[in-house]
């Protein structure tokens, strides 16, 4: 049989050779064919090799981790047993089309195609109907919100648009601010250690948080006055959270020994390289805490900023969240407890008075013992215009607001000194205006609150306005005290209430 032999010329033209002109007819389409075919399944490799496969990025108390996300019927969808396993003890059971899933003492029973389940015998519905692949059951990611607390027996917030899930009081605040004697240095204060990636770019540089529950501020766009950074802005993608600051020179990051607080300031020129005249460029990239730097390590970076600087920063107020550590304060569920709902609203209060200008410390930030007596000296200490005392309660609704009532003791102030159980007596009337105040915030929310006197502790203890607010939820759901949105609602109205009365706070010796 003859051989077909193809010759291409130096510019590529085809020579025929030897062999009949119909095989080479017929060869030819089919070699253009073959050449086509594979030029098309490397594009199709290459783009569905570019698209990033999507996860769930899972945060709790217990464990941060990692779950994929499937595309079904339109939809994002995620295994319900592989999401609650790191979390408890977890079993399912596959007898199509029903699929039943133990939860450490909770059952919950699924149908395949319907959109709605059962959980401890209530109903409960989904954003889509629920599937079943291999026996592994699945459920639409957007049903995470309403169906996890019924298993869990807490909150769980959905970031859906990112693609992040919070479990429980877990999140990770932070406030931001120009240090008042050097406003070209910005100052982050995290609620807990935190470890970023750091990027830089001309007119930018980035935080990355990928393993920390990182949740945004009440404004997502930050305004400073600061001509070196004068803005920085909050977003999340991809299950991560990012912070993006804007600057006209290259900053270096550092970090305090805790983790919590990280400083950018202008990064300070290295000396010249002899005989060159050049100078070394900053990095572009670093990778947390470890190379806390972001630039030529010849430069010196601005000592690291922490909370126990050696100039005391002064507040304005003074945020406690009540009990903690072994006092655990009321069960207001099986799995709920005082102390987490405190802490939760006093995070969410200090973001919003930081975001209307009141420099603001929550005296209990962790899961921390702390005596009635500490909070009145450290409250008392810092000479704050205002001290807010955070309580959560299962019955009633809505909010109560205390102010001290003193008790009659018979014990005088000497010269100097202020008896400890009447302390709060010449700043009675202060308190009172700064209870009203904001009860009338409240009001105009439609939440329904009352004005109390009471002998609380340590109110009777501080020197100076102090409130009591004692938040209950708005009905008999009592998963309300544990949602982002009532809370929001609650804290806003309380920080609005202290900024209309600020100028009388602030004028009080």
């Amino acid at each position: 049989m003859g051989g077909i032999r193809i010759v291409f010329s130096k510019r590529g033209t085809f020579i025929p050779g030897s062999g009949s002109q119909t095989k080479r007819e017929r060869i030819l389409p089919r070699l253009m064919s073959l050449l086509a075919l594979c030029i098309v399944l490397c594009f199709a490799a290459f783009v569905f090799s570019a698209a990033p496969e999507k996860h769930l990025a899972v945060y709790s108390t217990v464990a941060n981790y990692s779950l994929p996300i499937v595309q079904r019927q339109g939809q994002d969808y995620i295994g319900l047993l592989e999401l609650l396993d790191p979390l408890g003890t977890v079993s399912a059971k596959s007898d199509p089309p029903h699929w039943r899933l133990h939860y450490n003492n909770v059952l919950g029973e699924f149908i395949v195609g319907k959109s709605r389940a059962r959980v401890q015998g209530r109903d409960a519905d989904l954003s889509g109907t629920f599937l079943m692949e291999n026996g592994r059951g699945l459920i639409p990611l957007a049903s995470l919100n309403s169906l996890l607390p019924r298993f869990i027996g807490g909150p769980a917030t959905l970031h859906e648009e990112s693609n992040r899930l919070f479990i429980g009081n877990i999140a990770t605040h932070f406030t931001a601010s120009v240090a008042p004697n050097d406003p070209s240095r910005l100052v982050f204060h995290f609620t807990a250690p935190v470890n970023p990636s750091i990027a830089s770019e001309p007119g930018n540089l980035r935080l990355t948080f990928r393993r920390e529950p990182l949740t945004a501020p009440a404004s997502p766009m930050l305004t400073f006055n600061s001509k070196t950074i004068p803005s920085a802005d909050y977003s999340e993608n991809n299950g991560a959270a990012e912070i993006s600051v804007t600057t006209n020179t290259p900053l270096l990051a550092t970090f305090s020994s805790d983790g919590r607080t990280i400083t950018l300031a202008p990064a300070k020129s290295p000396p010249a390289v002899a005989g060159t005249g050049a100078t070394a460029a900053p990095s572009s990239t670093t990778t947390g805490a470890s190379t806390a730097t972001a630039a030529n390590p010849v430069a010196a970076p601005p000592p690291p900023v922490t909370v126990s600087s050696s100039v005391p920063r002064r507040y304005f107020a003074i945020v406690d969240a009540s009990h903690g550590g072994n006092d655990r304060g009321e069960a207001l569920s099986s799995t709920l407890a005082e102390k987490d709902i405190t802490v939760a609203f006093a995070r969410r209060l200090r973001q919003e008075l930081e975001s209307r200008g009141i420099t603001t410390l929550v005296l209990r930030d962790s899961d921390a013992n702390l005596s009635l007596d500490d909070r009145a000296y450290f409250a008392n200490t810092t000479h704050a215009a205002i001290y807010i005392a955070l309580h959560a309660a299962s019955n009633g609704h809505g909010v109560r607001i205390y102010t001290a009532l003193i008790p009659y003791t018979g014990e005088e102030d000497r010269g100097p000194f202020r008896s400890w159980t009447t302390a709060q007596s010449s700043s009675i009337p202060l308190s009172r205006a700064t209870a009203s105040s904001v009860a009338a915030e409240l009001r105009k929310l439609q939440v329904v609150v009352r004005n109390l006197t009471a002998p609380i502790r340590p109110l009777n203890n501080i020197t100076t306005a102090a409130i009591a607010v004692e938040v209950a939820p708005p009905a008999t759901d009592l998963s309300m005290l544990t949602a982002p949105d009532y809370q929001q609602l609650i804290a806003g109205a309380v920080a609005n209430g202290v900024v209309a009365i600020r100028a009388q706070l602030g004028a009080a010796p």
